[in-house]
């Protein structure tokens, strides 16, 4: 018997476009926040040797032992903060919402910020709440704190910095909001590496708070390996909802090896620091651009016409992000991902050439 799967499948998820990634073959890859240099070469071998020594017929550690001792001693995760993984950061804020999905429940978060705080509330049946950046991209603390106090949300996710805006919100004002929130309270660090600036130690001021942060920028984005540092109470609930075995065994132990070798990728992430520094002040002299301010790995900026722009850029083999028509805050916006000095300046030429 035929039948219609749209007359199944909750109208909440109908109306959603699903997550889209770009076709990035032949392309100059500047869209997707990732690490552009290859790790070094004894480091590759060391994880090849890793790989070879995995005892694939058998399920991995579902506890991950090695690699939570390894995050907890060369990442700063305070003592008393338990440490919970997910397959990247998508699926941890997944967990978090499942476990706060009460009727009724709210998840609120300034905006624009990461898509996947508004979707994951979708997926869970949540209200959303977005709470607009100033424009300059700032935190608006007094705006926060009223649709807190409206809203009573059971939890606020803060991208720190901030996606796709590369923002760095005031501490202040970030302390309003964990004072002021009801509920949980989750600072999402995913581009910790590049902004010298980390929420971790505040874990042992504030019990409603949880820090998130993701291997993927740091250079390890092929592993999808993200953890969330907080109370024992809070993660122990949530943990609940993980499924069995989520990070399997050749993550485990290529990024238990990388983390106790973190210093070599935070020398990389230093020099993408470097890069976008110079990007920043090479895209400043454009005419006819803005740029705001990044404490992240990408810089975004805007053009008289992003759609076109995006388009001339793209066949120059060139791909970046076109942020127009996602939010009204970013029209005619453009993101770039900080690639080696060689890539960016092969974009720096295509833009030009496209804004001529």
């Amino acid at each position: 018997m035929a039948f219609d799967p749209r007359d199944l499948i909750r109208p909440e998820i109908l109306r959603l476009k699903a997550y889209q990634v770009a076709d990035a073959r032949d392309m100059v890859k500047l869209d997707a926040m990732e690490n552009p240099y290859p790790l070094p070469e004894d480091l590759r071998k060391a994880a090849a040797g890793l790989v070879s020594d995995a005892a694939l017929n058998r399920y991995p550690d579902s506890q991950a032992a090695e690699l939570r001792h390894a995050i907890r001693k060369r990442l700063g995760v305070p003592e008393g903060a338990q440490i919970l993984f997910g397959n990247g950061s998508d699926e941890l804020i997944q967990l978090i919402a499942l476990a706060l999905a009460k009727p009724g429940a709210t998840i609120l978060a300034p905006e624009p910020s990461f898509v996947m705080y508004r979707m994951i509330a979708t997926f869970c049946g949540m209200h959303y709440v977005g709470v607009p950046l100033t424009e300059q991209f700032s935190l608006d603390p007094d705006e926060m704190v009223l649709r807190i106090e409206q809203h009573q949300p059971a939890v606020v996710f803060i991208a720190y910095p901030n996606n796709p805006t590369g923002t760095l919100f005031d501490a202040d004002a970030m302390a309003r909001v964990l004072h002021a929130a009801p509920g949980l309270v989750v600072i999402d660090e995913a581009y910790h590496a590049f902004a010298g600036s980390s929420f971790m130690e505040e874990l042992r001021r504030h019990p409603n708070l949880l820090v998130m942060r993701t291997l993927s920028k740091l250079g390890l984005a092929a592993l999808r390996l993200g953890f969330v540092a907080g109370a024992p109470q809070w993660l122990a609930e949530i943990d609940k909802l993980r499924l069995p075995y989520n990070i399997n065994s050749l993550t485990q132990a290529i990024a238990t090896h990388l983390v106790e070798n973190v210093g070599r990728l935070n020398a990389q992430a230093a020099a993408i620091v470097t890069s976008r520094t110079q990007l920043a002040h090479a895209l400043a002299d454009m005419p006819d651009l803005r740029i705001w301010q990044s404490h992240a790995n990408f810089i975004l900026f805007r053009v008289p016409n992003a759609p076109r722009t995006f388009d001339l850029l793209k066949r120059q083999r060139v791909l970046i992000k076109n942020l127009h028509g996602t939010h009204p805050m970013l029209d005619n916006c453009l993101r770039v991902t900080v690639g080696t000095p060689g890539e960016n300046a092969i974009f720096l030429n295509a833009l030009r050439a496209s804004l001529a």
